[in-house]
């Protein structure tokens, strides 16, 4: 995981726990189980929607996009805010803003996997040899 990555626990803080998970060949950010935001190549976009997207128009800050088929699609996330990285204050509000355009996206919470079934190895029984000196004492 990239030191970028590692210090969102930190950026984030005050608006509470987060995790970080592998995918895309990025990461996506989780908050109380919504995706909220995703690193690619060490750039934070946050999850955004038609309610919140004024507050990233008035940065003029763009949409991740991708390239399909020749084509570049937008997603539902944008770039983050340079001053986020600087106040806390602003990471909470706009992380705040992130996760309630989660909520809206009527996207279910991602269930938590069980942990995986340890299956029990039973070892062959293995008997000590006894000598003949140990048996006939």
């Amino acid at each position: 995981m990239s030191a970028f990555v590692e210090s969102l626990h930190e950026v984030f803080e005050r608006l509470g726990r987060i995790r970080t998970r592998r995918m895309f060949g990025g990461h996506g950010i989780w908050h109380e189980d919504r995706m909220i935001a995703l690193v690619v190549n060490d750039t934070l976009y946050l999850k955004a929607d038609a309610e919140s997207a004024p507050h990233f128009d008035a940065l003029d800050l763009p949409p991740f996009t991708y390239e399909r088929q020749g084509q570049s699609m937008p997603m539902s996330y944008r770039l983050a805010p340079a001053d986020l990285f600087e106040d806390r204050h602003e990471a909470a509000l706009w992380g705040r803003r992130a996760y309630e355009a989660a909520l809206r996206s009527g996207q279910p919470p991602k269930q938590k996997k069980p942990p995986a079934k340890k299956t029990a190895v039973k070892k062959a029984a293995v008997k000590k040899k006894t000598t003949t000196k140990a048996a006939s004492r």
